[in-house]
């Protein structure tokens, strides 16, 4: 499944999750309360990601984890949708530019040959 693939999936959830929250509150979830779920899960994504190097227990274990990362994408994809964000393009020229940063750091660091 490639990114695009992946959005579309997340947005059906995202759309099955404002028809219940109509229906059991009569409203959606704005912006900024799907930022602050990510941080939730975010959170138990660290929580997970503790219990895997034994610094805590959880119960779940590697399903656990997988599912909290799982979480965690689907909110990047649900809020770059809401954004209007291209996550493709946007992630490519991330990277570009860590790696002209990275390796403009590498070599001002190496010094002069």
């Amino acid at each position: 499944m490639d990114l695009n693939e992946l959005q579309r999936r997340a947005l059906l959830i995202h759309d099955l999750y404002d028809e219940l929250n109509l229906r059991e509150r009569g409203r959606v979830w704005t912006r900024e309360e799907f930022m602050l779920g990510f941080v939730g899960d975010v959170g138990d994504l660290a929580k997970n990601v503790m219990a895997q190097e034994g610094a805590r227990d959880m119960p779940g274990g590697r399903a656990a984890l997988e599912h909290e990362l799982a979480d965690c994408l689907w909110s990047v994809l649900v809020l770059a949708h809401r954004y209007n964000v291209d996550l493709d393009a946007a992630f490519l020229r991330t990277m570009d530019e860590l790696t002209q940063s990275i390796t403009a750091r590498g070599r001002r660091d190496a010094g002069p040959a």
